[in-house]
């Protein structure tokens, strides 16, 4: 019976989580009119937009770029920071060297959505409001369904259903909300990540391959993503090799797993490579090749962040930036805090990569650790036969069950069995405690708020906490966070004033 409700209750809280999704984007939306007609912008030259480089033959009866009313004034005026980049971008194409830092999935769907579902508004508003209004859209849209996916990886790592429900609704009410309802690529990358998570969880491998890969074209650190397929090939050629002996079997999964995780990071190298081909490619002169084309690996993207953006191992350690340091501290404080308290709880994996898990742990149903799915039915079929004849030969003792529930009782109670501190958690962790590192060292510190805001370990401990009657001030304390920053960012960043 209690079966039977449980997807049930898995649906009716994904129905109450897509309302807390879309009420937390009104609500951010909202807040950004307000600001907006409270305070002038800092900049308003956003609203500018020159020609385009290229000049393209445009048909006499083709539908006006800009139309003067009311509504398409307030769209375009409400474009700031990057959405300026990625409209450019739909518009013109990539025209300059450092517009090739933003990777074109946005672009993409902006334009896909104002050529064919909002095409009729055209004549109405103009092209570029319609642009604008499709890139809310996007973003927004992806939004939702990122927190639908959040909640059902949730549901599968945690195995706790109200514990997955704080967790995405914590995620809905997040401090980086202000970019996850503008024309930013932080929505995008989220449903793929986490999308291509839950499907690598299912089973679905060639899927989550599909969706790592265009998350790698909305952001750059969505080729880490092929750490998890790096991960689970680890753990199963292991299996397959010393725990099966079957030396055949080990190579298709590292072949198999190999490929996947070049496939992840192609759409990426294939964009910097038509970088190349347009900046670098037709130069005779060495004097006309920009440096990093004489590179002997040349990564445009790198070159971007480094000589325009300023980015680089201990380059934004100066005294200057330490407002932008105490920005970032509450978002980097909770992801060390999450990584440390799993390092004192499950020690011995982060010291054997994940190896040291339970073999109730590596065969749980999120596919990470075991090697089953991969095996042919019928070895399946005959390991379940062998498993039941063992039953059936052994004898009952109640002495011998009662101790066998009550060590599963134990184990089913103990952190290492479910919620946060299981082993399925481990890997996420590990990409975490990367993605933490990067932004601390490396980034522009006050880009972590954003940065690690699509890390579901982050929601997870922060529902731990909030959950624990130990802790209960911290829910408190993560829930004035959030609200703190969801209104501070609505107001400095809609008004073209530096937030992260």
């Amino acid at each position: 019976m209690a079966k039977a409700m449980e997807p049930s209750s898995k649906s009716r809280k994904e129905s109450i989580l897509i309302k807390y999704a879309v009420v937390s984007r009104l609500l951010v939306l909202f807040l950004t009119i307000l600001w907006r007609s409270f305070l002038q912008p800092y900049d308003t030259s956003a609203a500018l937009n020159p020609p385009c480089l290229r000049h393209r033959d445009v048909p006499e009866d083709s539908p006006p770029l800009l139309v003067a009313n009311p509504l398409s004034k307030t769209l375009e005026n409400s474009v700031v920071w990057d959405s300026v980049y990625f409209l450019r971008i739909t518009e013109c194409g990539y025209e300059y060297e450092q517009i090739y830092a933003f990777l074109p999935l946005l672009p993409f769907f902006i334009s896909l959505l104002s050529r064919t579902v909002f095409a009729p508004l055209v004549p109405l508003i103009g092209l570029r409001a319609v642009m604008v209004l499709s890139g809310y859209v996007v973003t927004n849209l992806a939004f939702v369904l990122a927190a639908i996916y959040l909640f059902r990886v949730s549901v599968i790592i945690l195995k706790d259903t109200e514990a997955s429900f704080r967790a995405s609704v914590i995620f809905c009410f997040n401090p980086a909300s202000i970019f996850y309802s503008s024309i930013y690529s932080e929505s995008l990358y989220a449903l793929f990540s986490i999308g291509g998570v839950y499907h690598l969880l299912s089973g679905a491998s060639n899927v989550a391959v599909l969706w790592f890969a265009l998350s790698g074209c909305a952001r750059s650190n969505g080729i880490l993503n092929a750490g998890y397929i790096c991960f689970q090939t680890m753990h199963r050629a292991y299996e397959a090799l010393y725990l099966r002996r079957r030396v055949c079997l080990s190579v298709q999964v590292l072949i198999t797993g190999f490929i996947r995780c070049v496939c992840i990071c192609l759409p990426f190298v294939a964009f910097q490579a038509y970088g190349y081909y347009n900046i670098c490619h037709g130069h005779k002169l060495d004097d006309e090749l920009r440096p990093w084309c004489k590179a002997k690996v040349p990564l445009l993207y790198n070159f971007i962040q480094s000589h325009y953006w300023g980015v680089g191992f201990l380059r934004y350690f100066q005294f200057k930036q330490l407002p932008n340091f105490l920005l970032a501290s509450p978002i980097l404080s909770l992801a060390v805090c999450s990584i440390v308290s799993y390092m004192k709880t499950r020690p011995e994996l982060f010291t054997s990569l994940g190896f040291q898990a339970t073999e109730k742990e590596k065969s749980s149903s999120a596919r990470l650790y075991s090697l089953k799915d991969v095996l042919e039915p019928d070895v399946i079929t005959s390991s379940n036969e062998v498993g039941k004849s063992d039953i059936r030969q052994r004898k009952p003792s109640k002495k011998k069950d009662v101790t066998v529930t009550n060590n599963a009782a134990e184990k089913s109670n103990s952190p290492e069995a479910s919620g946060y501190f299981s082993a399925d958690v481990f890997p996420f962790v590990v990409h975490l405690g990367l993605m933490a590192a990067t932004a601390f060292f490396i980034m522009h510190v006050q880009v972590a708020t954003r940065f690690l805001s699509a890390s579901p370990p982050l929601y997870w401990f922060a529902s731990h906490l909030i959950s624990s009657p130990k802790h209960s001030k911290w829910g408190y304390l993560m829930w004035s966070y959030c609200a703190a920053y969801i209104l501070l960012g609505s107001l400095l960043f809609s008004n073209f004033y530096p937030f992260t």
